[in-house]
């Protein structure tokens, strides 16, 4: 099941969506790709397989990444203004 340091997830699937900003992907389709980690993670690594059970946590660390992300580029962009 979901250990409290699994937490640290979601700062590596942030770090991955970075990876893929920078490499040119369209800025629209960044949450889809943190979900899709996410779920990935979920499923593979947090629940060994349980797809049901990965999916929920999955959902959960990507839309967490996601939110992660977007609150901390509106922070930095109201920063600069």
């Amino acid at each position: 099941m979901f250990e409290i340091y699994d937490v640290v997830i979601i700062p590596l699937i942030l770090g991955i969506v970075e990876l893929f900003k920078r490499a040119g992907v369209n800025k629209k389709v960044l949450p889809f790709i943190a979900l899709i980690i996410g779920i990935a993670v979920g499923v593979v690594y947090v629940t060994d397989f349980d797809v049901k059970q990965g999916i929920l946590v999955g959902a959960m660390l990507g839309l967490s990444a996601s939110g992660l992300y977007s609150g901390a580029k509106n922070t930095v962009e109201r920063s600069d203004e």
